[in-house]
């Protein structure tokens, strides 16, 4: 499958750093190269390129007649993570792209519209709300709320999209646009090692969620100031950290705190406030929401102790989605029973779960590292990927 070789060679090295990690955040430059990219490949293709007014990109594939209604879609999104991995999010639209080729190569003309999507801020690296144009169109998040959301520079989500063409005042659910659509496939690199086999069905996504722990204490020097005159932030912080793994390991449950900041940041001050992110996953909700209600307690308790204030902000929060089971079993079926599994990764097919029918194809991934540059998927199983993807879209987009 030449095409799919030359697009991944040709967006293999867009946004990657020294170390091999991708840093392709929303509406900077590597993104935006990532998005010119994506409608070169559409006009090459002859599909009709459109960008939503929340900053989604899409490649429509109209069947003869011209209609619009009762799409197909697919597709995944091009942003990374801070050092991310290569397939993550471009392996799902680099494969609709030559899914649609081969289809194309085999005489197949739908009988549906095929559009292939590049979700925006999917990740969350810069706006800290992951699938940000999906929870958008779906109305999953308030406008006013993601006008407001700020990156680490300080920039409003509404003022840097401005600066690209968009409206601020008009993003927000698109009926229109949704209505158009009858179901959603997204290929995606699977995120774990429970995938033996080239390609696989998602049965659903795990609860997950994103929270902001921000202490305030009081700066000071670092030789100077007793220790029992200190309101250090970062003890508290500290037993937020072990709170949180030791929560996850009383309710089987998954913690992380990823990214911290302090300020003002020097090594010979005490800070004077220190934010840290927690990520929850679990099996079901209850626990997620169970093990963070412990952390709150202790890491309120340790604030107490030290004379510090916190205050915790739930930045996002997405409950248990299983996939529609009749679209699931379908595509399993039509791929000769493809094994079927659940996954503790977030995506734009979730979120869009709560408004249509969506299913989600799994291309393995030998390391089972995700994140990270280690991520990885094998040539043959990428090109497997295409073919189970082409099959699909057979199906579901009807010849």
């Amino acid at each position: 499958m030449t095409s799919f070789q030359e697009m991944w060679a040709a967006l293999l090295p867009v946004g990657r750093a020294a170390d091999g990690g991708y840093r392709r955040f929303a509406w900077t430059p590597a993104e935006l190269e990532c998005r010119a990219w994506f409608a070169d490949e559409a006009r090459r293709r002859g599909l009709e390129l459109e960008q939503d007014r929340n900053g989604n990109l899409f490649a429509w594939w109209l069947p003869a007649d011209g209609t619009r209604d009762e799409a197909v879609l697919t597709g995944s999104h091009l942003d990374s993570v801070p050092g991310g991995g290569a397939f993550d999010g471009p392996l799902g639209v680099v494969s609709a792209f030559a899914a649609v080729d081969l289809l194309r190569e085999r005489g197949v003309r739908p009988a549906r519209p095929i559009g292939i999507a590049a979700f925006a801020e999917e990740e969350g690296a810069r706006f800290g709300v992951a699938c940000l144009g999906s929870r958008l169109l779906t109305g999953a998040i308030p406008p006013e709320r993601a006008r407001g959301l700020r990156d680490r520079d300080g920039r409003a989500f509404g003022d840097v999209i401005a600066e690209h063409g968009l409206d601020p005042e008009a993003i927000g659910p698109d009926e229109d646009l949704l209505g158009r659509v009858r179901c959603h496939v997204e290929l995606h690199v699977e995120q774990g090692r429970a995938l033996t086999v080239p390609v696989g069905v998602a049965s659903a996504i795990v609860p997950h969620g994103r929270w902001r722990f921000a202490f305030t204490g009081e700066g000071n020097h670092a030789g100077t100031t007793r220790l029992e005159d200190r309101r250090d932030p970062m003890p508290p912080f500290a037993r937020m950290v072990l709170a949180a793994r030791e929560a996850a390991v009383r309710n089987g449950t998954l913690t992380t705190v990823g990214r911290v900041e302090t300020v003002p940041g020097g090594v010979n001050a005490i800070p004077s406030a220190v934010t840290a992110w927690l990520d929850g996953r679990g099996p079901a909700d209850d626990a997620v929401r169970r093990t963070v209600a412990e952390v709150e307690r202790e890491a309120s308790a340790a604030a107490r102790e030290h004379g510090v204030a916190v205050e915790v902000t739930e930045e996002s929060y997405s409950p248990v989605v299983a996939f529609d089971t009749a679209l699931r079993d379908r595509v399993a079926a039509v791929l000769g029973g493809a094994p079927v599994l659940p996954t503790g990764a977030g995506h734009d097919a979730g979120i869009l779960a709560a408004r249509l029918p969506t299913a989600m194809l799994f291309v393995r991934n030998p390391t089972g590292v995700s994140h990270a540059p280690a991520e990885h998927a094998e040539p043959e199983d990428c090109l497997a990927g295409v073919e189970a993807l082409t099959a699909v879209l057979t199906d579901l987009a009807g010849a």
